[in-house]
């Protein structure tokens, strides 16, 4: 079973202030660990909210508002990795995932890359990877089965990203009936069994992993909490449809 670990933003991470070099260790030999178990499949840091953009699809209209956001009171229902020239680029393909799914929001922003971390010295010409993360509505939070013709439509956009060498990862979260949260109060942690409600806290990266249960997926959350020592972490199941 896979899930989606979501640890959300703090105050530091906002603010743009990097981890301290033992943390960055610290999530380096666990991940290792994870890999090597064959527990962790990929996973991305964000930039602060400052560099992320909020975009609105309405009727066939689309809003931007650029960050920072305070409260984006994000409930995540997928995700696409994306490698692109600009985020005009980035844009132009969420308009063309719109132009299939209809109304929607969606949160983007930049990842967090190697060197940002001080672990790589900067390429002469850099990549720009975005995170675009849609919310969920009434039907992805109801598990109704997609629609078939949806379904192939949205392949077919998948497979034009990925020959085009844009589409890096994606995926679909099931409703949070079959998730929970771990909030953390003076360091100690409490688990919130799904369904749950809109959170404000942001998104500051995610882990997709690879676990028998969501024990096991909320279990290795909170030994992922305890090195990034966050506010709030939240499990999401990925369905298999």
């Amino acid at each position: 079973m896979r899930f989606m670990v979501l640890h959300k933003m703090t105050e530091e991470m906002e603010r743009g202030l990097p981890a301290d070099a033992e943390t960055i260790a610290a999530v380096q030999k666990f991940i290792a660990e994870s890999i090597e178990k064959k527990i962790f499949v990929t996973g991305e840091g964000l930039k602060p909210s400052s560099e992320r953009v909020h975009v609105a699809y309405k009727d066939g209209t689309r809003t931007i508002t650029d960050g920072p956001f305070t409260e984006a009171k994000e409930l995540v229902a997928g995700f696409a990795v994306m490698r692109v020239k600009s985020k005009e680029e980035a844009l132009a393909w969420c308009d063309k995932f719109a132009g299939l799914l209809g109304n929607v929001e969606l949160f983007m922003g930049p990842v967090v890359e190697p060197w940002d971390l001080g672990l790589a010295p900067k390429p002469e010409n850099a990549p720009l990877r975005m995170l675009s993360m849609h919310k969920m509505d009434e039907r992805a939070e109801s598990d109704a089965p997609p629609d078939p013709k949806m379904m192939q439509a949205m392949g077919g956009l998948i497979e034009e990203m990925t020959k085009a060498g844009v589409l890096q990862a994606t995926g679909g979260l099931a409703s949070t009936k079959k998730g929970a949260r771990i909030h953390y109060t003076g360091g100690k942690p409490t688990v919130i069994d799904g369904p749950f409600a809109e959170s404000k806290e942001l998104v500051a990266g995610f882990s997709i992993i690879d676990v028998p249960s969501k024990d096991a997926a909320v279990a290795w959350a909170m030994r992922l909490g305890e090195i990034v020592e966050v506010n709030e972490i939240e499990v999401r199941r990925v369905p298999e449809w």
